[in-house]
């Protein structure tokens, strides 16, 4: 698929095929999508446990799940449990950052050097930041930048995707992950039992109400030229609309196949 249309086509997917297993390469270009996203200070907060679901015991599933997020856990066939690794920056001290030194992504030219490194942004800027209570606001929206492209990697590979929560009470106990470890998402992958588009594209609020140009209160202009070049290019689908009688009846199909309640 292009760009564009990847962006459009992603769904949350709820339903999926849980006896269809996934390809393991395809997973792997999920991780090689994330492992390349862009990174503040190159430190890569993101970790991810791949889990296969029947790897998984009933009483250990039970404990992942939440009153808004379980049947998904039972039907997707493989888990990407994310997290953001808190003690990353403490660990390398700088190191990572002196990497883009020597590579001149991070050039002379601009005042970088490892003995700036050394001297005042790791003591003065980083090591503070660690012990901010914002440092989990920064850990956390970069751990979901490369979450996002996961994400989209596995749209482009042709499969389900959706991001959730899962329990925050028992992630370290099941999974055995370190305690400096803050958890994410869940990011469920498999094929879809319900059809591609899934209703079509989720509502979302107006353009004018999220994007301003110049200060707040003045709307960034959207221009319907770029609509609707864009509509050609599949990254603005067919919006979902109430009760649509197509996509009621696929619910319907989909609970009696799978036993779940209406």
């Amino acid at each position: 698929m292009e760009f564009k249309e990847v962006i459009g086509r992603r769904r949350s997917i709820r339903f999926f095929d849980p006896d269809r297993p996934v390809e393991r390469e395809k997973i792997q270009v999920m991780l090689e999508a994330a492992r390349l996203s862009s990174c503040a200070v190159n430190a890569h907060w993101l970790k991810a446990i791949v889990v296969q679901r029947d790897y998984l015991s009933d009483e250990m599933l039970e404990k992942l799940k939440t009153p808004v997020f379980n049947i998904q856990l039972d039907l997707a066939p493989v888990h990407i449990y994310l997290f953001a690794d808190m003690s990353v920056v403490n660990k390398n001290e700088g190191a990572r950052l002196k990497e883009l030194v020597d590579v001149n992504a991070l050039p002379p030219t601009h005042g970088w050097s490892h003995q700036f490194v050394d001297e005042l942004v790791y003591p003065q800027i980083l090591k503070p930041l660690t012990e901010n209570p914002a440092y989990a606001a920064v850990a956390a929206a970069d751990a979901g930048l490369a979450a996002g492209q996961m994400l989209l990697a596995g749209v482009d590979e042709g499969l389900g995707v959706g991001l959730n929560t899962p329990n925050p009470e028992h992630i370290h106990e099941v999974l055995g992950v370190p305690e400096e470890w803050m958890m994410i998402w869940v990011l469920l992958a498999g094929y879809p039992a319900e059809s591609w588009d899934a209703g079509g594209q989720r509502p979302r609020p107006p353009f004018e109400e999220q994007f301003f140009e110049g200060e707040y209160g003045v709307p960034f202009e959207r221009s319907e030229k770029v609509v609707d070049s864009l509509k050609k290019d599949k990254m603005i689908q067919k919006e979902a609309v109430p009760d649509d009688p197509e996509r009621k009846a696929e619910i319907r199909a989909l609970a009696e196949r799978f036993g779940l309640p209406l």
